[in-house]
């Protein structure tokens, strides 16, 4: 028999060291890991002590949050929709295999009949959450897991879920709570339009568990305590209200129990995501390999509730099973608890089968007789419904106010529980907003530099403080800089990391002699002409809630400088640039809550329609990512669909440095750089080309740099698809990340002359074209680039906001003869490119020579 191996044995704490603990946590002094760990081994008089501290701590938080005196509980159906797994967890009854399904007459999956036939139960008795639990990504291990989800028409799981929780809203009325294990980024993106909330339990930290043979989680690959923590950290990024929490008595010690606690403790101050944690016993069950491996005590159970509420503060939401302590409801209330968690009137527990649902009435008056008044609950907590944005997609929105008490943000215990339509907002193209950002943002509009939400939206300063110190740290660099120089010239494809490190150090004479080989190279490789487009920028709406802590652009819906332009409003900017001839529009815009994922569609067709001649260089990988899950469609789909209404090309922004050490104190919510690079290889493949760019300059080092630069090449390498490289300077003035005082103010003039001359050379022979960008460092900055290396200045724009709103100074619009006479300043001569570094025909020249400088009443410059 296979069984988790006994936990090493370490001494008991002392009396004096329980005492010290205990007072502290009187007192209300923060805890540290040693001294958890000795409150979690409190027993008796102790035990109380603890307790009652614990619960003075919870009862303050709920008069703080308005319900004193309250527990909640959600009235909940239990929905397994499939028991398979690809994981192998000792301890687990739920899992089964192919076989005993069917045996037992059931298929692979639950089908949609059986889920609603659930559901509509639920819902005819009150219930008003579905909790759907299922193993983690069956198809994996199982080929008739596989082979269901085709026959039904499912690419995998994932999409499974996503439809059944949308006939679900609209069939039932019920709120998805949806577990389906470990989910990626992108997972979170599909799923949260339509669910009100997800959760997955952390369980523990120790990793011992998951790796030494005969731990409870060995074999399962989806158990790893740092994959967990990432999706924990990935729910939180994507602003979804999760539940997580602990498993007790699995072979952990205090310490090791203690340190998970510190984790979730961590992630929740980081996110501010974690709407509730439960505390969870183990039990032992029949037919597991961990059959014979004694239960968690209550007392372990009750000591780990009461230090989890030190650990976590007032405003936690703690829970614990009802079914999992015999009736010993009282002293989990004790030990701090202010939640039940989901009971079902109509389904078992199907994780512990063997311990039925306490009755309501019955919670009810055990809640009553401590002291406490039961309160029906929704799937995701009052906290969140009151937040709304970002935390719940205004696809969901209106199923969870259609439930919910509007003044508590609690069920409505008396609402109709009944189908809702899940549809994308209604006139989503409706113009709104100030649309002259570009010449008015620094005089109009804001007063202040920062939101009123600036200490909530973007997650825990202090945390990201000690989250970007590590990067920030500069390295020693043992390399000679002269080697490295007489290798860059000979052959700047052998240089070693080493050395490329030195030369993104160099300084003074060095540096100078970088760039001139850099500029050599670009020489022999693109000649002496100074390439440019005449291009306009359409950032169609601003309004965005990702959380970028470098983006002064994104607003939200009701801020001053809030926009959202129609799509004749599009379609008219893009005709205008044609008539003064340009042969390109670039569109970006921020992740609008209500922007369908086909609206990208409908963007490019307006302006193909409008203007059939105009290159449509559009949506950065991020956009993509975000029409894809909002569609339901592939990647792979969505480009493709995007590439039949219009699209020709995309920019390679949202990268800003491909590390993800540096893009998770950059960014709360864009996407993972695994992901940038799966999107742009799945263009490519596709016959979309794409830009690169890496933006640098804020909690970066040169290490990050070289690490961006020999990714960039190993996809060239594989795909061929990068047209250029864009150096982009972090413009800090407006930035959250700078006025938190976590980032740099910006890059040197030393790293642009670097990083560009290092781009020409670590980029050889890949990527040819490096870009300099005149928004960002003006007329001379861009001219000394095109000394280091660069041989594109980039596009006139006509208007640009987000560069403008971050606090360039440059302006939004450069004419033809100011890009000619930026090339003249470093020694060149200019000439117009296209999108694809071709020649531009006679009739765009002549169009844009004809107009230059005097553009339209609707495109104004900054200096009007």
């Amino acid at each position: 028999m296979t069984s988790t191996p006994p936990p090493p044995q370490g001494s008991a704490p002392t009396a004096n060291a329980m005492r010290r603990a205990l007072k502290r946590a009187r007192d209300g002094v923060a805890l540290d890991v040693a001294e958890a760990a000795v409150l979690l081994q409190a027993r008796g008089a102790d035990l109380e002590d603890l307790c009652a501290s614990a619960a003075r701590v919870r009862d303050a938080g709920l008069e703080a949050a308005g319900r004193p005196g309250v527990i909640t509980y959600s009235k909940s159906v239990f929905i397994p929709l499939t028991r398979l797994c690809r994981d192998k967890c000792h301890y687990c009854t739920f899992a089964t295999v192919p076989g005993k399904l069917r045996r037992a007459g059931h298929g692979m999956f639950m089908s949609p009949d059986e889920v609603l036939a659930i559901a509509r139960r639920g819902a005819e008795l009150g219930c008003k959450e579905a909790l759907i639990t299922l193993g983690d990504r069956p198809e994996d291990r199982w080929p008739e897991a596989r082979e269901w989800l085709e026959a039904a028409g499912y690419d995998d799981t994932i999409a499974y879920v996503r439809a059944i929780s949308i006939r679900i809203l609209e069939e039932t009325g019920l709120l998805p709570h949806l577990n389906p294990g470990a989910m990626t980024w992108t997972d979170f993106q599909r799923l949260k339009p339509v669910s009100a909330s997800m959760g997955m339990m952390l369980e523990t930290t120790a990793e011992r568990l998951w790796s030494e043979p005969g731990g409870p989680h060995y074999g399962s690959p989806d158990k790893e305590p740092a994959v967990r923590l990432r999706v924990l950290e990935d729910a939180g990024r994507s602003s979804v209200p999760f539940t997580s929490g602990l498993l007790i008595g699995i072979g952990e010690t205090p310490e090791e129990r203690a340190e998970s606690l510190f984790a979730l403790r961590r992630i929740s101050r980081a996110y501010h995501g974690i709407q509730e944690l439960i505390m969870q016993n183990f039990r032992a069950k029949p037919d597991t390999a961990m059959r014979g491996i004694p239960d968690a005590e209550l007392d372990d159970l009750v000591a780990t509730i009461a230090v989890a509420r030190h650990i976590m503060g007032p405003s936690a939401c703690l829970q614990a099973p009802p079914n999992l302590v015999a009736g010993e409801y009282e002293r989990l209330i004790g030990a701090g608890i202010d939640d039940w968690g989901g009971v079902s009137p109509v389904t078992p527990d199907h994780v512990n089968p063997e311990r039925p649902w306490p009755q309501i009435d019955e919670l009810a008056e055990r809640s009553s007789a401590a002291g406490f008044r039961l309160q029906e609950r929704l799937a995701v907590y009052p906290e969140f419904v009151r937040r709304g944005e970002p935390w719940l997609d205004p696809r969901v929105l209106p199923h969870v106010r259609a439930l919910a008490d509007p003044e508590t943000g609690l069920a409505n215990e008396h609402a109709d529980v009944e189908g809702l339509p899940w549809q994308e907002p209604e006139d989503v193209f409706v113009p709104s907003g100030r649309t002259e950002l570009h010449r008015a943002i620094d005089t109009e509009g804001r007063t202040t530099d920062r939101r009123d939400d600036f200490d909530e939206v973007y997650g825990d300063w202090e945390a990201l403080r000690e989250a970007a110190a590590p990067g920030m740290a500069p390295e020693r660099i043992d390399a000679d800089v002269r080697e490295a120089l007489r290798q860059a010239a000979d052959d700047p494809t052998r240089l070693t990391d080493p050395q490329a490190l030195a030369l993104l150090h160099a300084d003074g004479p060095a540096l100078d002699a970088l760039c001139r080989i850099a500029d050599d190279l670009r020489r022999d490789v693109v000649g002496d002409d100074v390439t440019y487009i005449v291009t306009r920028n359409i950032n169609f709406t601003n309004v965005c809630y990702t959380g970028c802590r470098f983006c002064a652009f994104a607003q939200r819906r009701t801020d001053a400088d809030a926009y959202t332009l129609s799509l004749d409003q599009v379609a008219d900017r893009a005709a205008q640039a044609w008539d003064v001839g340009a042969v390109e529009v670039c569109m970006q815009g921020g992740i609008h809550p209500d922007l369908p994922g086909t609206a990208y569609f409908d963007i490019a067709r307006a302006v193909k329609e409008r203007v059939p001649g105009m290159h449509v260089h559009a949506f950065s990988p991020m956009e993509v990512v975000n029409g894809a899950t909002r569609t339901g469609m592939s990647v792979r789909e969505w480009l493709t669909a995007a590439k039949e209404a219009g699209l020709d090309t995309i920019p390679g922004t949202a990268a800003e440095i491909l590390d993800d050490e540096v893009r998770w104190v950059l960014t709360k919510g864009k996407l993972p750089a695994a992901t940038w690079i799966d999107v742009v290889r799945t263009a490519h493949e596709v016959g979309i080309r794409s830009s690169s760019t890496m933006m640098y300059g804020h909690v970066d080092q040169p290490r990050h740099w070289l690490g961006h630069f020999r990714r960039l090449v190993e996809i060239q390498r594989e795909t061929g698809g990068f047209t250029e490289f864009v150096t982009l300077p972090f413009i800090h003035t407006n930035a959250p990340v700078y006025l938190a005082g976590i980032s740099r103010p910006g890059p040197t003039m030393r790293d642009n002359r670097a990083v560009t001359a290092m781009a020409r050379l670590l980029l050889h022979p890949h990527i040819t074209n490096i870009q300099t960008s005149w928004v960002k460092l003006g007329a001379e900055g861009a001219a000394e680039m095109l000394r280091s290396g660069a041989n594109d200045l980039g596009g006139t724009l006509m208007e640009e906001t987000i560069s403008r709103m971050a606090g360039s100074s440059y302006g939004s619009y450069r004419s033809v003869r100011d890009l000619v006479a930026i090339a003249e300043a470093a020694g060149r001569t200019a000439r117009a490119r296209t999108t694809l570094y071709g020649e531009v025909p006679a009739e765009r020249v002549a169009a844009a020579l004809a107009s230059d400088g005097h553009l339209p009443e609707l495109l104004p410059v900054l200096d009007d």
